[in-house]
């Protein structure tokens, strides 16, 4: 079997993050997710400090913005800003459809934005589609950290 593929799934709303890890692990590649809702912790995660030593560093990173303690727009510049991290895909997978949040995304460096439909089939489809583009189609970085 393959290494799976690592995926940091950075989502504060309890609801939104099962049905994604379900999605994933429904999906028929090898993915292991791991999931932080609290923005302060992403970076000690990404940069394996203090209870996150030993963390897998992610081929692929999905970004609420709306965080528990950091908000995700600052999250994405720590991870854009670093020599080690910037290389790793960062897709902002939110509510907003706010214009300013998409601009403010993509300014930061962000892969791709998208809006998380209401419709819960919709999203469940929406999910699918992400992982066959993601998974199938594009290639991810090995990072070694």
């Amino acid at each position: 079997m393959k290494t799976p593929i690592e995926i940091l799934l950075i989502e504060a709303n309890p609801a939104a993050a099962r049905l994604i890890i379900e999605v994933f692990n429904e999906s028929k590649w090898n993915i292991n997710i791991s999931r932080l809702n609290d923005g302060v912790e992403v970076m000690d995660y990404l940069n394996k400090k203090n209870k996150y030593k030993y963390s897998k560093t992610p081929s692929l990173i999905l970004l609420e913005l709306n965080l528990l303690g950091k908000r995700g727009y600052e999250v994405l510049k720590e991870i854009k800003t670093d020599d080690t991290l910037k290389s790793i895909p960062v897709i902002i997978l939110t509510n907003s459809r706010n214009n300013e949040d998409v601009y403010n995304s993509y300014e930061k460096r962000a892969n791709a934005y998208i809006i998380k439909s209401v419709n819960l089939n919709k999203f469940r489809e929406d999910m699918l589609i992400f992982n066959e583009f993601w998974f199938n189609y594009a290639t991810l970085p090995k990072i070694e950290v």
